[in-house]
């Protein structure tokens, strides 16, 4: 009798789905494919990727881009991903333009784990492209040794005007970005086309680099700030998590005047060569383990609504970090639309023109 339980309970064990395993596929199904997936750096944790490669018995070849102009110009090439990581605005672009293809939700089935946050988004309302993988704000890291909370908080934007703060600040190399906290600290829409604010807003860049003459950053800003080297900073919130959870002397401010709500979600471009095998991928990374390894490792809030309590509640990684769930439902926070082409080439050569000065 005791062999007999023992068999029986070998054999429902044998038969169980193991954790992340799309349901109703057989794993040898993919066995020995590749799968091709194009990430942002440092934004996933790669013990994630290896799971999946031994579930599926498959070979992931991951790659990392560091901007979505970059990846616009790869979705070009000839080169076929089966899984790419855009934001928001790009997915927009790339929907428009028919790079993509629609999501098979009978492989994709837990869009129900999403966070409210990041549930009926503008871009993409019924998910028929993109799955959202993490979610962030725009906001200012500061040393609170230097500079109070009181006083952030009253200037916001406007602490990249303060002359006092010389020498001692890095600013983001992004044009949409700076141009974002300009717009936003004259009132505009970071979403503006108007060619007056657009122009006023370039003004306020001018004044921000003859004023503070901020060191112009990108990743770097990150380790930099964890070690207290200035005493602000431009840094996206998933970002400001870690440097916060570092250095107990920092804080995190999202500016009352408005910043931007962004997301980088999962999609499959058109002309993808393994699909099937992309639409197990992205309903694996959504689901509950692999969204706790990833945003655990990497900072920024995950938009698996489990998750996200989790982390941010009692005894999570992130309790009490105030970057770590970006602000949701604040009237003056947007999200980048597709700005027109000429747009897209006149930010960035005047971004240029003011770091130049």
């Amino acid at each position: 009798m005791k062999k007999m339980i023992l068999l029986a309970v070998t054999l429902m064990l044998a038969l169980m789905p193991l954790a992340g395993m799309a349901e109703g596929f057989d794993p040898e199904e993919f066995r020995g494919e590749t799968l091709n997936v194009y990430n942002w750096g440092e934004y996933v944790d790669m013990s994630v990727i290896r799971e999946f490669e031994k579930i599926y018995g498959v070979r992931v070849n991951y790659k990392t881009f560091e901007s979505n102009e970059y990846l616009w110009l790869q979705m070009s090439s000839e080169d076929a991903w089966d899984v790419i990581v855009p934001s928001d605005y790009m997915i927009e672009r790339l929907i428009a333009a028919g790079k993509l293809q629609p999501l098979d939700k009978k492989i994709i089935t837990n869009l129900d784990e999403l966070a409210e946050g990041v549930r009926n988004l503008p871009y993409d309302p019924d998910n028929t492209y993109s799955v959202p993988y993490f979610w962030q704000t725009v906001g200012i890291v500061y040393d609170t040794t230097k500079i109070s909370e009181e006083e952030m908080e009253a200037q916001g934007w406007d602490a990249f005007q303060n002359a006092a703060y010389a020498g001692h600040t890095y600013m983001y190399d992004s044009s949409r970005d700076a141009f974002m906290i300009a717009e936003k600290a004259l009132g505009y829409s970071m979403n503006t086309t108007d060619e007056a604010e657009i122009n006023a807003a370039y003004e306020w860049l001018r004044n921000m680099h003859a004023s503070l003459k901020p060191s112009y950053v990108t990743d770097e800003v990150i380790d930099s700030m964890a070690e207290g080297l200035k005493w602000m900073a431009l840094v996206y919130s998933g970002d400001a998590a870690y440097i916060l959870s570092e250095n107990e002397d920092m804080a995190y401010c999202a500016p009352s005047q408005g910043t931007n709500i962004a997301v980088d979600a999962m999609v499959i471009p058109a002309n993808a060569k393994n699909p099937k095998l992309a639409n197990v991928f992205i309903k694996y990374m959504l689901d509950y383990d692999a969204s706790l390894a990833d945003s655990e490792e990497v900072g920024y809030a995950s938009a698996n609504a489990q998750v996200l309590a989790e982390l941010s509640g009692p005894g999570g990684d992130y309790e009490g970090n105030a970057a770590y769930v970006p602000r949701a439902g604040y009237e003056k926070d947007e999200m980048y639309v597709d700005l027109p082409a000429n747009w897209q080439a006149k930010m960035p050569d005047l971004w240029a023109k003011v770091m130049a000065e």
